[in-house]
């Protein structure tokens, strides 16, 4: 892991104070509020936070991908989330003043900046308008959960296409085959789903037959989102 610290490169600014959190903020609000922001480049598969953690900083996803895990009763891991660019995580204990509930650890080479969490305090504190982004944030996260609740009990099928039109909601880019989300592991899958990963590649291969999805190493590419709603059930 290296860390920079000011000055940055203005792209780095422009990046950081470009992120959705921060948007209808006046100019001034934001260079206040990013002023002790520090970038940090992480490897593939390094822990960012341990549940129990304390918060004294909130994150933003500069460049990555990262997924926010925990464990069950029988101590198997559980993907609860996979964030991509632009999003924040660690927003909630600085929140709460408790320890962090879950552990986050980036999938691919990450560039996160780091924003003392009294900073972002302040900013929640002093800008409806940021309370309101964070509502937001908290509010389509949650739709997103009930969502995948409902499913729990659906077919495979159902299961599967449902992670990856969650994954398109929450990270997927506009490409001119379709809606861009990462190719994750199949493990990442399986856990995100709560099926066998076997079932996982089953399913996976079923629905690149029927061109409901096409891959290649490192995205996945849904061409038709509503045809691969209809396979909800």
């Amino acid at each position: 892991m290296h860390d920079r610290y000011t000055p940055r490169d203005p792209r780095e600014t422009s990046l950081i104070q470009s992120a959705p959190f921060f948007k209808g903020l006046t100019e001034d609000v934001i260079e206040q509020a990013t002023a002790h922001v520090v970038i940090r480049n992480h490897p593939a598969n390094q822990v960012i936070l341990l549940e129990n953690d304390w918060g004294t900083s909130v994150y933003f996803i500069l460049e990555g991908w990262v997924k926010i895990r925990t464990y069950n009763i029988d101590g198997k891991e559980v993907t609860l989330n996979i964030l991509g660019k632009g999003e924040l995580f660690g927003e909630m204990a600085p929140l709460d003043e408790v320890p962090r509930s879950t552990d986050v650890i980036t999938l691919v080479p990450t560039v996160i900046g780091n924003m003392p969490a009294q900073d972002f305090v302040q900013l929640l504190n002093t800008e409806p308008q940021a309370g309101i982004r964070l509502a937001q944030l908290m509010a389509r996260r949650l739709r997103q959960v009930n969502r995948r609740l409902r499913l729990r009990e659906s077919d495979s099928v159902s299961r599967v296409a449902d992670i990856l039109l969650f994954l398109a909601d929450g990270q997927g880019k506009q490409a001119d085959q379709g809606i861009e989300i990462p190719n994750l592991p199949h493990r990442e899958l399986s856990s995100l789903s709560g099926l066998a990963r076997e079932t996982v590649t089953r399913v996976l291969s079923k629905l690149e037959k029927k061109g409901l999805i096409q891959r290649d190493r490192d995205s996945l590419c849904i061409p038709d989102v509503d045809a691969l709603e209809r396979m909800l059930v």
